[in-house]
């Protein structure tokens, strides 16, 4: 393994005004695994636009990306390129509405060296005392969206979880470097959380404000910060009532949001049905097969956040 201090640099300025004893929290929303309805990158976004960013930590991503596989994004100009949009990795200091700091790790996820990776952020987790790392994504499922955002969280210990209902048994899904992050940490002592937000699978290849609501909100109660969620509500409504007008419009979309709607009511009803892809819903296999396509059907992926 290449030693995972050459993967980053530290703004030693930034470092210094983080207080001894301070111990901020890590958010990790990072871009480039399954992120149905763009939940995970409109969080990050909203969180770079809501609280001043200070850059702590860069990653080196030449070291980290595989550009033919997810080509950044350039732009001709009739005669000559005009723009490049660079991708980046790194960590950002940033305080929430009550002014208390917190890192966001944010950019595209690392294509090769995951355990260099994962090592190097096991450095700054230990340098900066981190008490809690977590994350979120959103995950396509077979949710309508007339019924409240849910959410499936995982952890590095039963007791961080406890508070959370279970949708899954034993699943088999493909790889991600927050994924690894969050195994490796709790191997290594460190308390480590996440939340894959339930997308409805007809909504999955748009923007879907909701999920990303649903994202912050479990970030905040989990974290005790106060991320200001509520500022993407006008957007979630209007989103929504797009929605709604496209089911409406549509006699065979409106059946089968019916029928979703019957079989999650008929879940949350029912303390002792097994899970919510129990029945006509997806075995783990067909899950696993849903993730794979999901990832192919995306054309490239626009990188940072």
């Amino acid at each position: 393994m290449r030693d995972p201090e050459l993967l980053y640099t530290i703004d030693e300025d930034v470092a210094a005004a983080l207080r001894a004893g301070t111990e901020p929290t890590l958010v990790h929303l990072v871009r480039g695994f399954v992120d149905a309805g763009n939940a995970s990158q409109v969080a990050a976004e909203h969180l770079v636009e809501s609280f001043a960013p200070q850059r702590l930590v860069t990653f080196d991503v030449d070291e980290l990306l595989d550009y033919r596989s997810r080509r950044p994004t350039m732009t001709f100009d009739a005669s000559r390129w005009s723009d490049y949009e660079e991708p980046h990795l790194a960590i950002d200091v940033l305080r929430d509405l009550e002014g208390v700091p917190f890192l966001l790790l944010h950019g595209s996820e690392p294509d090769i060296r995951w355990e260099s990776w994962v090592a190097a952020m096991r450095q700054v987790v230990e340098r900066f005392g981190v008490p809690l790392t977590v994350g979120a994504h959103g995950i396509p499922m077979g949710v309508p969206h007339t019924r409240p955002t849910s959410v499936t969280a995982h952890g590095t210990r039963a007791e961080l979880v406890s508070a959370y209902p279970s949708w899954f048994g034993t699943v088999q899904v493909p790889a991600s470097a927050s994924a690894l992050l969050e195994y490796r940490l709790g191997q290594w002592g460190h308390d480590a959380l996440g939340f894959a937000v339930h997308v409805p699978h007809y909504i999955a290849q748009s923007g879907y404000p909701r999920a990303a609501i649903a994202a912050l909100e479990n970030l905040e109660r989990s974290t005790g910060l106060d991320l200001a969620s509520g500022r993407l509500e006008s957007a979630a409504a209007e989103t929504t009532a797009e929605i709604d007008e496209q089911v409406a419009a549509s006699a065979e979309i409106g059946a089968v949001v019916h029928a979703l709607e019957e079989q999650y009511d008929a879940y949350t009803g029912s303390i002792t049905r097994p899970g919510l892809l129990s029945a006509d819903i997806p075995t783990a296999d067909e899950l696993g097969a849903e993730f794979e396509r999901f990832l192919a059907q995306q054309d490239g992926e626009p990188n940072g956040s």
